[in-house]
């Protein structure tokens, strides 16, 4: 484990003994596929882009889970999942996963805290992908435009950037970028941010960002690479030198992007999927919840699909007939 500042990264380390199940996600489906995957003493690791980014992270308030009697946010809801996970010996590291490999064995898969090989994967990325959308931004992929602010953000030393977003997740990679840009230009189009108090809080004590509430980025321009944003704020428009985007807007698409075109998708771009025991295209490659596109989206499907899933992970890994039930 390598620490750079408050920030942990696992470099990949080949004599490892790969995981038996890599769950990508950390939503109700993704904590609960690692439950399942731990109690049944399978070496499980949780690769989470962040706590609070998914559908239920950012529900303020559920009341009809079953078992909890009280009204409860989605981000403590998710809390107490991780928690149980871990309990069982599961292990959580926030990551944002760049791409897959399942041709091999193990199956590798890529992240910002390093590479990470399974026997099995389950995939639980939920859909509240961002689809390009501002002028500009889909030809810059790459080229300054960037989702990840680990991944990038080291590019930026000493140049001014904008950050697109005011949830939990854009405000906390807020931080690290700005340990390496000389301005970032922190955009939302609402007065006040959305994120948690004590997230703003900590952002405000940011010496280096530059705060455009009320305003959206309506071009990003730039040929080779990002050299400007085009910024509208209440009617007047304004164009800010900037040599990078980070962009954390939620949007409906599924995500699927780290994929490569390794598994089979539906016409809507879902994760097609057996529908009794939720393995993809690739044996061994399991998908649940949001990311294959249900026409009810409720934390407690999620939930059940996420303990099918680690069910027929364990059969598939213990060459069982049948999966196990698990009453117990």
């Amino acid at each position: 484990m390598v620490e750079l500042g408050s920030l942990k990264l696992r470099l990949d380390l080949p004599e490892e003994e790969p995981y038996d199940v890599v769950v990508i996600g950390g939503g109700p489906a993704g904590l609960t596929a690692a439950l399942y995957a731990a109690r049944a003493k399978l070496k499980t690791v949780v690769l989470d882009k962040h706590p609070k980014a998914g559908a239920l992270g950012m529900t303020s308030r559920i009341e009809n889970y079953p078992g909890v009697l009280q009204p409860i946010s989605g981000a403590e809801l998710l809390e107490l999942l991780r928690q149980q996970a871990r309990q069982f010996g599961a292990e959580y590291v926030q990551a944002q996963v760049t791409g897959v490999d399942l041709r091999k064995d193990p199956k590798e898969v890529i992240s910002s805290a390093g590479t990470f090989y399974g026997r099995t994967l389950i995939i639980a990325t939920g859909a509240m992908g961002h689809q390009p959308s501002i002028p500009g931004e889909a030809k810059l992929i790459g080229k300054g435009v960037s989702y990840c602010a680990v991944c990038d953000a080291p590019f930026f030393v000493g140049k001014d950037v904008a950050v697109l977003g005011d949830n939990d997740e854009a405000l906390d990679e807020l931080a690290f970028i700005s340990r390496f840009a000389r301005i970032v230009y922190l955009i939302s189009p609402h007065r006040q941010p959305k994120a948690s108090p004590e997230t703003v809080v900590r952002a405000r004590q940011l010496p280096n960002i530059v705060w455009l509430l009320k305003t959206r980025v309506i071009a990003i321009e730039g040929d080779q690479q990002v050299t400007a944003i085009v910024v509208e704020r209440e009617g007047q428009k304004e164009r800010l030198p900037v040599a990078g985007v980070f962009i954390y807007l939620v949007g409906t698409k599924p995500v699927t992007d780290f994929l490569d075109g390794q598994l089979d998708l539906t016409p809507e771009g879902c994760i097609k999927v057996d529908p009794e025991t939720k393995q993809t295209s690739v044996p061994g490659v399991f998908a649940v919840g949001d990311v294959t596109c249900k026409e009810i989206r409720q934390a407690v499907i999620a939930a059940a699909e996420g303990a099918i899933a680690a069910l027929e992970a364990e059969k598939f890994l213990r060459r069982r007939a049948k999966a196990r039930s698990d009453w117990a």
